[in-house]
């Protein structure tokens, strides 16, 4: 799987939240300055090349839908963040944003509690 440049990102979050859309929903979504409508087709068509995307004909245009999760694509990419930055060291990015964010104990505490309550649900 491809990463996403900031552009076809933007893109695909609104692709991701409507399930269903059409290039004028998407720039109904996007923040100002608004692109220009054929920018945001060109991004959806390369986001089509890609593979993220796929569409369905609806009347004149085309219905554009996400053929890629949000979730499959989060964990591949938080897969190769973690790789490239922190040696595939969970423990390793944790300690730099605690350091970097000046956590406290309390702080780490309550993350680790949650970390542990989602490993008894699955």
């Amino acid at each position: 799987m491809k990463d996403l440049t900031k552009a076809e990102e933007q893109v695909m979050q609104v692709i991701w939240d409507k399930q269903k859309t059409t290039v004028k929903d998407i720039l109904a979504e996007m923040p100002h300055p608004k692109p220009a409508v054929n920018t945001v087709s060109t991004i959806v068509r390369i986001l089509e090349t890609k593979g993220f995307v796929g569409h369905e004909a609806f009347g004149r245009g085309y219905i554009y839908l996400p053929l890629i999760s949000k979730p499959d694509y989060t964990r591949k990419y938080m897969q190769n963040f973690l790789g490239g930055y922190f040696g595939n060291s969970f423990k390793e990015l944790v300690s730099f944003f605690a350091r970097d964010q000046k956590m406290d104990l309390h702080d780490l505490e309550l993350m680790m509690q949650e970390i542990k309550n989602d490993l008894k649900e699955e």
